[in-house]
């Protein structure tokens, strides 16, 4: 039994392997056929991304959903656990989205390549210019009708609290003039730990928030409105029984996470 599981997570993880490669060759192929980005979105939202948990025996729960257009564009801000909560994202949320995605990930085969295919954007943090310009490039698809996720945090979380955020999403949320949506994610952390590769079975809930208006916020409101974000994300979070946040709001420049040791009971 002690070889059982282990050789078990392998074959799940050459499967996964597999199935996305597959899911993104076909994305490729009908996009040439259509000239349509949305298809591969679609297809990742309905096709690829559910096996990520069901092949372990995890569940999905996803809390009901406020009534929004969701044709209309958004920038959904979602708390980071682990990398499952990319397919949980495409999966729990309604619309086709974009994700603002460290650039690392571009050069990742397959992935890298949908990624650039669909348009997500790529941000380089240690190239200050770089990053600029590709949060202009975030606007640019929010303006034009796209919805775009972000993770504010910048990282994933070690413990499942919320750490600070970073204020480029609401840099963007301001220029755009649109609404924000925060996203709680509660259980990927134990699914699949950060450092791990691994997958665990566990259940991992979904909530949705209602819509937080940026219309004729300024760049002097910034602040105000990440607090107000992050302090509503960390109540829908306590919700599906996360544990909260660490005290400070607003992440240094060029660090992330907290910069000294948290308390879990902050915020």
């Amino acid at each position: 039994m002690k070889i059982f599981y282990p050789l078990l997570n392998v074959l799940q993880l050459i499967f996964l392997a597999a199935w996305g490669a597959f899911w993104i060759t076909l994305a490729g192929v009908m996009m040439m056929l259509t000239l349509n980005g949305s298809v591969p979105l679609m297809m990742a939202r309905r096709f690829w991304a559910p096996m990520h948990w069901r092949i372990n025996g995890s569940r999905l729960f996803i809390e009901p959903l406020p009534a929004l257009d969701w044709s209309k564009p958004y920038i959904f801000l979602m708390n980071h656990q682990s990398a499952m909560d990319i397919p949980v994202a495409f999966a729990a949320l309604p619309a086709n989205i974009r994700f603002i995605a460290k650039h690392v990930l571009k050069y990742v085969p397959f992935l890298g390549w949908y990624m650039a295919m669909t348009g997500m954007i790529f941000i380089n943090r240690s190239n200050r210019r770089e990053a600029v310009r590709s949060l202009a490039r975030a606007g640019e698809h929010i303006r034009s009708g796209k919805s775009v996720l972000a993770f504010p945090e910048g990282t994933r979380s070690r413990d499942g609290l919320i750490q600070p955020f970073k204020k480029g999403p609401f840099v963007i949320a301001i220029a755009a003039q649109v609404p924000i949506i925060p996203v709680a994610i509660e259980g990927s952390l134990q699914t699949l730990p950060r450092g791990w590769i691994w997958l665990r079975r566990h259940d991992i809930h979904v909530k949705v928030g209602q819509p937080i208006e940026t219309k004729g916020l300024k760049n002097a409101d910034r602040d105000a409105l990440l607090r107000r974000v992050r302090d509503t994300l960390i109540q829908l979070h306590r919700e599906i029984g996360g544990q909260g946040g660490v005290p400070e709001s607003i992440a240094e420049r060029g660090h992330e996470g907290p910069s000294h040791a948290p308390s879990p009971s902050a915020d």
